[in-house]
């Protein structure tokens, strides 16, 4: 169990509000989930590194360009400099499904944060909202998978469920982290 312990989080319905069953195509339309600066100063402050895992198809669909999704997450890492603290790494599946090995809920983007910033899964911890957040948990062996609920389907169970990310943070306070 060597490495250092990280907070995967998922973007849509985690880091920022769900756009529903479209995409966040512009910087102007990001918008911060409340409760997500406590949540990622406090990772940060317990030394654990702040992973962005997430699906992105747009992309792939053509809805947006990469260089779109670039500006929307350096928006979002300037937001969070000067409210909070940014990710340590951002990673973004931006393939159609069924095109690709690293769209959720493969382990690809966890294991390739793992490798390159000497994180231990095991050790870790993911918040996600929908049931290919929590399969890729699984998949990468990542030690708690939590579920921020918000009115989907819940067919992966995960080990810990939240209504609110206050409450993830809650949670993740009263715990003994080793």
């Amino acid at each position: 169990m060597d490495g250092v312990r990280a907070l995967f989080l998922d973007r849509d319905g985690v880091v920022n509000c769900c756009p529903g069953d479209g995409y966040v195509r512009t910087p102007g339309e990001f918008r911060f989930m409340p409760g997500i600066f406590p949540l990622m100063c406090w990772a940060a402050a317990q030394g654990w590194k702040l992973v962005l895992v997430t699906n992105q198809q747009g992309v792939g669909k053509g809805i947006m360009s990469a260089g779109d999704l670039d500006a929307i997450h350096r928006k979002m890492q300037s937001d969070l400099a000067r409210e909070a603290v940014p990710f340590d790494a951002v990673y973004a599946c931006t393939h159609l499904a069924g095109t690709c090995d690293c769209r959720k809920p493969s382990p690809v983007m966890i294991a390739r944060a793992c490798r390159e910033h000497g994180i231990s899964a095991e050790r870790s911890v993911l918040i996600g909202d929908a049931d290919r957040d929590i399969a890729m948990a699984r998949n990468a062996g990542v030690g708690v998978a939590m579920r921020l609920l918000g009115g989907r389907v819940e067919e992966e169970a995960a080990d810990v469920r939240v209504h609110t990310l206050g409450e993830a943070l809650d949670w993740l306070r009263g715990r003994e982290w080793p």
